[in-house]
């Protein structure tokens, strides 16, 4: 054997063998080899179903449980010894409390059944970002999901060696009992426990509960920052990149961002874009006072529908081989589809659930949050830096949100900390797919209220604090791509067209662009905003650009509003910057 597992490692799993039973344990080591042999064995079950291999080679089909088919966050929990760590945005319970509760779930939950240990690296094995993780786990599907999203095999262990310095991961589908499903995290101890789901989000332990919620808190401790943010190279017509994160609400159009294919006739020109990450960024300062960014994960788990040549070209062209689809419609030729793709809905094919379906029935075929999972390297716009070990630098830092007339098209904080608070505002207008009201703001700080793993107040603070270890900080904007005319119809076309907003704030990052001053920040005279060929004038451009103060007045309401809900905690100078904002809208 070529490498070495520590003790720290075997203690554990023998230890969680003998709570759940499994009659046997398999140790994952990332060959091609070992994963066909676990797909075949999941075609038997039907956990599986292979599809079509001259038209989707590599491809293989899953279907969720029919109650268990999303995120799940009224169980979804961050166990800290002290409730005030995890703060009024998270759920908690006492952690001997939920582990007791827990150890009664898993008790013999895997009788019958197989235990997998799967190795897998967050980051580029033995770099600075890299961070090590085990999931142990009863579902083949999550063995063939991880070795997509991560870095699986046996060179895990030698980067952690003989520490105890890895993250914990147990999953078990036990019943799929809604009423048992937890998602729990213990930041403290490095540790995830996930039971009764199958559904991707909740059982891919190196996702959002590792890559964010546990590596939230290991940044705030160690001095750089895990964000919900996709990471964008803009290559101008000389062949000079510039990067940029962002972070958005759910159905902001944050994948299309990601994966963005410019306008034609900047095509024409020369201009590329790249993709480094379309979900998560990890950010460190450099010795060069920036911050760096890597992509901590190796495929893209992305919602299907809306996804289609039209939309996201890049994102559907990353399906076509070696990926996992789940929840979509199957068709009889053993393809895939899901509302969005086309408009040829398939006729003899089968819905998510797995039942005859017809497209003139008015129901969806596709499940409303049905899923790829597909390999990076498969995107056409794929980063050449996407595996560079030292990440990218970041010269911008946009937030948006879905707002319909409050937030302008773009405008830059004054400074870091007013950035910060830029962020902390961050909210979208529920649209009619959402619960609530529509129209009504749902915030969503830097668009990680479900993923942060200790109180916001203090994650906000941990922000403002990054600003001491980085001589040469990125700027920070706001953009709204969202913004209506009074019947509602959008004002700004959106997709590639976004480039041009894009390409002003990286102008702005390298001050080669001036900005006039408002309220808000420093918003673009319209004249710097090329709009050939984008539909666009300039009266609608300054429309895009107006700021009502008296929707402003409202805003600030709303936002004293969200405040108070942290508190004493709430960081002083988020304090101060809405006071100002509130006496410049007068």
């Amino acid at each position: 054997m070529a490498y070495s597992i520590n003790h720290h490692i075997t203690d554990w799993v023998e230890k969680c063998r003998a709570l759940l039973q499994p009659d046997q344990v398999v140790w994952i080591d990332g060959s091609e080899a070992q994963l066909e042999q676990l797909r075949n064995e999941a075609f038997l079950t039907g956990e599986l179903i292979r599809l079509n291999e001259e038209k989707l080679p590599g491809c293989v089909y899953h279907r969720s449980a029919l109650n268990d088919v999303a995120r799940v966050e009224a169980r979804t929990f961050i166990c800290c010894e002290k409730q005030e760590d995890a703060g009024p945005t998270n759920n908690w319970m006492a952690p001997a409390e939920m582990k007791a509760k827990l150890r009664d779930i898993y008790d013999g939950c895997m009788k019958g059944r197989t235990m997998y240990v799967i190795p897998y690296a967050m980051g580029i094995v033995g770099s600075p970002f890299a961070k090590y993780g085990i999931e142990l786990t009863d579902s083949i599907y999550v063995v063939v999901s991880m070795a997509i999203m991560t870095r699986v095999g046996t060179e895990i262990y030698k980067g952690i060696g003989e520490s105890a310095d890895f993250i914990k991961g147990l999953h078990s589908k036990a019943e799929l009992d809604a009423e048992k499903r937890y998602i729990v995290h213990f930041p403290e101890e490095n540790y995830i426990m996930s039971v009764n789901s199958g559904y991707g989000g909740n059982v891919l332990l190196g996702k959002k509960c590792f890559a964010l919620r546990i590596a939230s808190v290991l940044g705030r401790n160690e001095g750089w920052m895990a964000e919900h943010m996709l990471i964008l190279g803009v290559e101008n017509p000389q062949g000079e990149v510039r990067y940029v994160c962002g972070a958005f609400p759910s159905a902001c159009g944050k994948t299309n961002l990601a994966m963005l294919i410019p306008p034609q006739a900047w095509r024409e020109k020369g201009w590329k874009c790249w993709c480094v990450g379309d979900d998560i960024a990890w950010l460190r300062p450099g010795p060069d006072g920036r911050l760096w960014a890597v992509n901590p994960e190796n495929g893209f788990f992305g919602v299907a529908p809306g996804t289609g040549a039209k939309t996201n070209p890049n994102a559907l062209e990353a399906t076509k081989k070696n990926t996992i689809f789940t929840n979509v419609v199957l068709k009889p030729d053993g393809t895939v589809w899901w509302e969005g793709m086309d408009k040829n809905p398939p006729t003899d094919a089968l819905n998510w659930k797995g039942e005859p379906w017809d497209p003139a029935s008015g129901e969806p075929g596709a499940h409303p949050n049905s899923r790829f999972t597909a390999p990076a390297v498969n995107c056409p716009c794929i980063s050449d830096k996407f595996n560079d070990p030292q990440g990218v630098p970041i010269s911008a830092i946009v937030f948006g949100g879905r707002r319909a007339k409050t937030a302008p098209l773009v405008y830059q904080s004054r400074d870091w900390g007013h950035g910060v608070f830029v962020g902390s505002i961050m909210g979208s207008e529920k649209t009619a797919a959402a619960e609530g009201t529509v129209g009504e703001t749902r915030r969503d700080p830097m668009a990680m209220l479900p993923f942060c793993g200790y109180h916001m107040a203090d994650y906000w603070q941990h922000w403002l604090d990054m600003e001491k270890l980085i001589t040469n900080p990125p700027i920070i904007c706001n953009v709204n791509w969202f913004r209506t005319d009074d019947e509602g119809h959008f004002l700004w076309p959106g997709f590639g067209d976004n480039l041009r907003v894009i390409e002003w704030v990286l102008r702005r990052a390298f001050g080669e662009v001036d900005a006039r001053e408002t309220a808000l920040g420093y918003e673009p005279y319209a004249k710097d905003i090329d709009l050939e060929g984008s539909g666009v004038d300039e009266a609608t451009l300054e429309e895009l650009l107006s700021v009502d103060p008296e929707l402003w007045r409202q805003e600030v309401a709303g936002i004293r509003e969200f405040y108070a809900k942290f508190g004493d905690k709430l960081p002083q100078r988020l304090r101060d910057e809405l006071d100002a904002l509130e006496k410049r809208i007068g």
